[in-house]
């Protein structure tokens, strides 16, 4: 695993997914958030477990993510369930939706670490 730049940090691993899945490829992707998600995932809201990705349209959308609610947020904070568009270009959307159960191929499955 490569050595993360100083001003960088790991927010959130997915050990278990490792754990049950071979890990074929891997793409890093950012996420589109909103609001208060961002100061509650530097708080350590995050919550890989059973999240997967889901190949729609045309994009990609993390799914069965959880960003605990901000704690200092007030009635503008956001929902934690909601689903996540993650940020690729279209090359590397389309590889991963041609390999995903939606995209037409059953055995392989993307899942966030």
């Amino acid at each position: 695993m490569a050595k993360a730049e100083p001003g960088e940090r790991v927010l959130a691993t997915n050990r278990k997914a490792l754990f049950h899945y071979e890990v074929l490829e891997r793409a890093e992707a950012g996420l589109a958030l909103v609001g208060t998600e961002v100061k509650s995932l530097r708080d350590g809201g995050l919550n890989f477990s059973d999240s997967y990705v889901d190949f729609r349209g045309g994009e990609l959308f993390l799914v069965g993510c959880r960003i605990a609610p901000y704690s200092h947020g007030n009635y503008m904070n956001h929902v934690p369930d909601r689903d996540r568009k993650l940020l690729l270009h279209k090359r590397e959307i389309l590889k991963l939706g041609a390999r995903s159960p939606s995209g037409g191929s059953p055995w392989c499955r993307c899942a966030p670490t």
